[in-house]
Formats: C-alpha cells, sequence, structure tokens
C-alpha cells in the first residue's frame, strides 16, 4: 500500500465517480478517505488535515473566482433581454442575400454573444430558438445549420471573457488579464476558419447554404434598395475616423496619461480606442440622422448601429479596461454586470423578474464552481503528501520529445476526457497534476493555459456528453411542423444530425490546438513583457547607497575584501571565543530561514 498508495487513491476516485456521486463531493470524500487511510498505516502524521481549514479558507478569498459570478449574471442579463435575438435580425439581414450569409451572422454573432455573455447554453439555445428554424424555411443544410449553432455557441469558452480562462489562470496561478490577452489572437483565428469553412461550403455546396429570398429581406427603402451601400458608407466614415484618431492618439494621449510626448502609446491601448471613437462616431450619426430626420443613413444602416454597438462598447467596458490595465478582471466583471443592467434598462427591457433570475443562475454557478474547488483541493491535498505530484512527473520524464512531446500527450488525455466529464471537472481535477509538471518543463503556462482552453472547447461538441449538444437538442423540433411564414411541413432535426454537425467543426478546433502549438508567438506575443532594468544602471544607484566602506572609490570592492579578510583571515592577536564563525555556517543559516526558526521553538522562542 506504501509503493502505490498513488495509484490506488486514483482507482478509488474512479470508483466515487463511476457510482454517480457528484463530482465535488467525489473528490472531497476520497481526499478525507485515503487521507485517514495513510494516516493509519504511517504514511502521513495524525496532524495531516490541520492547516485543511485554512485552504478552505483561503478560497473563500479569492478575489480572482468573483469574476465568475459577475460575467455570468452579465450573460443572463443580456440574454433575458433579448440582445441575441436583435443581433441575429439584424446580422442576418445585412449578409442574407449572399449565400451562407445566416451561417455567417450565426457565427458572428456567436463570437459578439461570447465576448459579452461568455455563458454556452444561452448562446446555443438562443441561436437555436432563433435562427435554426429560418435556416430550415430557406433550405439549409441540416448538418451544416446544427454544427454552426453549435460551434458558434462553444466559442463563449475561447473569448475572452471566458469563464474557462479565469478557472485556468487561477489553477495556474497566472494572471487572468495575461490569460486574456493571450487568448484573443487565437480565438479570432478560430472564428476565422469558421468564416472560411462556410465560405468553402457556399463555394463547392451552393445548395447546402442558399441565400435569402428577396421577400425575407425585411429592411429595404422606399426605392427598394437594400441600404447595402448606406451601410457601407458608414463603415468607411468611421474606420478613417479611427485612422485618423491612430494618428494623434500619442498627441491627446500622453499628458492626460503623464507619458513624455517622445514615448509611442501601446499598440493595444491605440487599437481599443481606435475602435472605441469610430463605434461611438457611428452612434451619433446614426442618432442624429434619426432625431433630424436627415435621410442620410439607410433603415439597414441605423438599425446595424443601434443593435451593433451597444454591445462593442460594453466589450470595451469590460475588456479594454483589463487590457489597458485600468482594472482587474473582477472589477471589469462588476463593471460589464452593471453595464448590462444598464444597457437592458435603456431598451425598458429590465424587469424584477429578470434580475431575480440572473441573480438566482449566478448563485447557482458560482456555488457549483465553489464547492469543485474544495472538493479538489482537498484531493490535492491528500495526494501531494503522498508525493503524488512526483508520481505524475515520473509518468511524463519518459515520454520521447520532450516538451512537444508532453503537450501531445496532455492533449490527447484532455480530448479523451472531454468526451466523459464537463470542463470545470477537468480543469480542477487534471490541471492542478499537470501544472507542476509544465512548469518544470519550461512550459509557458499562459501558452499551456490557452492551449488547454482550446481543446477544452471541443468537450462541449464531442459525444455523447457533449453540452451544447444537449442544449441543441433540447430546442430543436423533435416532431415535423408546420412553417408560420411559409406554410411548408418542414421535418424534425434528428439526433444524428447535430451529431454529425459537430464533426467537422470539432476537426476545425484540432487544427486551431494544432496551430497553436506550433506557433507559441500567437499567445506569447500578445502578452505584454516586463520593462528591461539597465543593469549598469541600477549599480550606480546601488553604489551611490554607500554600502560597505563609504571612504572608497569602489565600495563594493571594499566590501568584499573586507569579508574577505575579517572573516577567512580572522586576527590571531583576537581570544577564540571572540572569532566570527566560518561564513559558510553564516550563508546556510542565512539561506534556510527554517532551521533558524526550529532553533528559536527549541529554545522557547528565545534568539
Amino acid at each position: 500500500m506504501h509503493d502505490n498508495f498513488v495509484p490506488v487513491m486514483f482507482a478509488g476516485l474512479l470508483v466515487f465517480l463511476l457510482t454517480g456521486f457528484p463530482v465535488a463531493f467525489s473528490l472531497a470524500a476520497t481526499g478525507l478517505f485515503f487521507g485517514f487511510i495513510g494516516m493509519e498505516i504511517g504514511l502521513f502524521p495524525d496532524n495531516l488535515f490541520q492547516a485543511l481549514p485554512l485552504r478552505v479558507f483561503g478560497i473563500m478569498q479569492n478575489d480572482t473566482l468573483l469574476a465568475i459570478p459577475f460575467f455570468t449574471l452579465m450573460g443572463i442579463v443580456l440574454e433575458r433581454s433579448r440582445m441575441a435575438e436583435d443581433l441575429l435580425e439584424t446580422v442576418g439581414q445585412v449578409f442574407g442575400p449572399v449565400r451562407g450569409g445566416l451561417a455567417v451572422a450565426v457565427v458572428l454573432v456567436g463570437a459578439l454573444l461570447a465576448a459579452t455573455t461568455g455563458v454556452v447554453a444561452a448562446a446555443v439555445i438562443s441561436m437555436g430558438l432563433i435562427s435554426l428554424p429560418i435556416m430550415l424555411r430557406y433550405g439549409y443544410n441540416r448538418s451544416i445549420a446544427t454544427g454552426v449553432i453549435t460551434a458558434s455557441g462553444t466559442l463563449a469558452q475561447a473569448i475572452p471573457p471566458s469563464l474557462v480562462l479565469i478557472v485556468l489562470a487561477d489553477q495556474l496561478g497566472r494572471s487572468v488579464g495575461d490569460m486574456y490577452a493571450g487568448a484573443m489572437l487565437p480565438a479570432l483565428m478560430l472564428v476565422g476558419l469558421y468564416l472560411l469553412f462556410i465560405v468553402a461550403v457556399a463555394i463547392l455546396r451552393p445548395s447546402w447554404v442558399p441565400a435569402l429570398p428577396p421577400e425575407a429581406r425585411i429592411y429595404r427603402e422606399d426605392n427598394g434598395a437594400s441600404g447595402h451601400a448606406s451601410l457601407i458608407a458608414l463603415l468607411l466614415v468611421v474606420t478613417l475616423a479611427g485612422l485618423v484618431w491612430a494618428q494623434v492618439h500619442a498627441v491627446v494621449m500622453n499628458p492626460l496619461l503623464d507619458r513624455a510626448a517622445d514615448v509611442p502609446a501601446p499598440t493595444d491601448e491605440v487599437v481599443v480606442l481606435s475602435t472605441t471613437i469610430g463605434a461611438l462616431l457611428a452612434l451619433v450619426l446614426a442618432a442624429l440622422n434619426r432625431l433630424l430626420r436627415l435621410g442620410l443613413l439607410s433603415r439597414l444602416a441605423e438599425q446595424v448601429t443601434f443593435v451593433l454597438i451597444p454591445p462593442l462598447v460594453l466589450i470595451f467596458l469590460v475588456l479594454g479596461t483589463i487590457f489597458l490595465g485600468v482594472a482587474t478582471p473582477t472589477e471589469g466583471g462588476a463593471m460589464g454586470a452593471v453595464g448590462a443592467l444598464v444597457m437592458a434598462a435603456i431598451k425598458r427591457r429590465l424587469s424584477w423578474s429578470i434580475v431575480r433570475q440572473a441573480l438566482e443562475n449566478s448563485t447557482k454557478l458560482s456555488i457549483f464552481v465553489l464547492f469543485i474547488l474544495i472538493g479538489s483541493t482537498v484531493f490535492s491535498f491528500t495526494f501531494n503528501a503522498a508525493d503524488g505530484h512526483i508520481w505524475v512527473e515520473h509518468l511524463f520524464d519518459k515520454l520521447p520529445g520532450g516538451q512537444l512531446g508532453f503537450l501531445l500527450v496532455v492533449n490527447l488525455l484532455v480530448f479523451v476526457l472531454g468526451f466523459f466529464i464537463d470542463f470545470f471537472e477537468i480543469a480542477f481535477i487534471v490541471i492542478p497534476l499537470l501544472a507542476p509538471v509544465a512548469d518544470k518543463m519550461g512550459i509557458d503556462l499562459i501558452w499551456f493555459g490557452v492551449i488547454l482552453a482550446m481543446n477544452l472547447q471541443t468537450s462541449f461538441l464531442t459525444p455523447p456528453f457533449g453540452f451544447a449538444l444537449f442544449y441543441l437538442r433540447s430546442v430543436a423540433a423533435r416532431e415535423d411542423y408546420t412553417d408560420a411564414v411559409t406554410g411548408r411541413r418542414i421535418g424534425a432535426v434528428t439526433t444524428p444530425q447535430i451529431y454529425k454537425g459537430a464533426i467537422a467543426f470539432i476537426v476545425l478546433q484540432l487544427i486551431m490546438v494544432a496551430l497553436v502549438l506550433a506557433r507559441p508567438e500567437l499567445v506569447t506575443g500578445s502578452i505584454s513583457r516586463a520593462v528591461q532594468a539597465d543593469t549598469e544602471a541600477v549599480r550606480q544607484q546601488l553604489m551611490d547607497m554607500q554600502v560597505g566602506d563609504p571612504d572608497s572609490d569602489d565600495p563594493w570592492a571594499q566590501d568584499e575584501q573586507g569579508e574577505e579578510g575579517d572573516s577567512a583571515q580572522p586576527d590571531s592577536n583576537s581570544p577564540a571565543d571572540t572569532v566570527a564563525p566560518p561564513a559558510a555556517e553564516d550563508q546556510s543559516a542565512e539561506e534556510d530561514p527554517m532551521e533558524a526558526l526550529k532553533r528559536s521553538m527549541q529554545s522557547g522562542g528565545k534568539p
């Protein structure tokens, strides 16, 4: 039992999980059960769990996890205020006239919902209720339609402010802001892969993704024009305004931020503020056009502006302040929750019922995460006490390929686990075991976390327990029905069709994982690096502090000479009992504070 304690403990955890016991309590029960067994057989001291209450109290004090209820509250309020419905209708009208336009609209709206709500269930259910009937009405291939909806809903796990990234940052001991910055480019590239796939389908199989017929385009001008020309003109104006701001950004912002006039502004700061200036200009122009009845913008351009700009402003409020260092992720989440309430109130869709539902669901999710984290802490407490982390290291130290071999095996393990268990459970059970090994191998943990986040996204699409598949199954038609617009009979959506539609997008997600593995700079290039210090300037400052003999021209040389002369060659005339102890002993005492503390405790606290 001594020699095989850790593998037996793993087997015990599997037994608890297979019995159907909740994951949080299975973890805690395994940790406590094997902890007491270890104490009985003499593997652990009797006071093993003495520090456990402090660990649990530390979890309750974790400020990083406060971002989870804030972002959840923000997402649920936006979802209940029918923001997804407005976005899908508007963006669908913009891209509907081209083949695959509805699918493109679903991907783009899924990305916007991911950046504002961060909740997979809300995104998949909303798009399934709104977009799926329209896509089936106009002849979309069923597997393409269901696959686009489920895959676009899972973007909430990759695009900040993702709950997965918050949990991974907490488990890896890294900044949530750095995790968000590192994940942004790969997430946007994944959106691009989805769009390229739809374009390829539209070219190779145009009958699978037909365009909207003219009678389905609701935003038309009195002369019959679609209004796209006005929308393109508005887009060009705001783009030009953003480029102009980018040129004068440093001149305007450097004095406000107490920066030197010749210091260039960070690129992310310029991009965020330029985008904000363009978005606000579009909102002002659309408002003036409507209030003064100028007639310069089409109905489509006005609708797109009033529907898209508020979410974009909210994205800036949350992610922009985090990336610029103005707010922590927790503070950004709080501002996002307030912004969502304000947006819902402005649209007159905020009610006490919506607030109560949002608070209840946020509380449930927060408690769910908290209990899993407490259970995993109890499990890892016993696991690490049995040197389980060393056992895990030995499992991977013989792998061929070094870092790449380790990452390939880990991603394969996480991908397979995603077939059966939830991403929260994987993050709290597996990641704490793998993170020390990755850190010891010199792997950047932000890069490691983003790779795992992209991989965990597949867990929502892989049968038999892909949650996005279940969400869509719950709202897709189970029986044939008569379409209310066309009057045609439309067949039911079957579960195999939903599963088949997810396969292509699982492959796209795995391609993105491979790209991030092959090109770490996609992640690390977006993380701000620490300022490199001028070592000569630091040395000069330290010399100015007059360390050693102040009369010497080189205090460092004097100090070293004093050490060599005084400690290595003590005065032969001094008494033996006044001779200083050897330098090695002094150095050892200074380098090992635990030994000093032990001697102090043995002497009753006396120095």
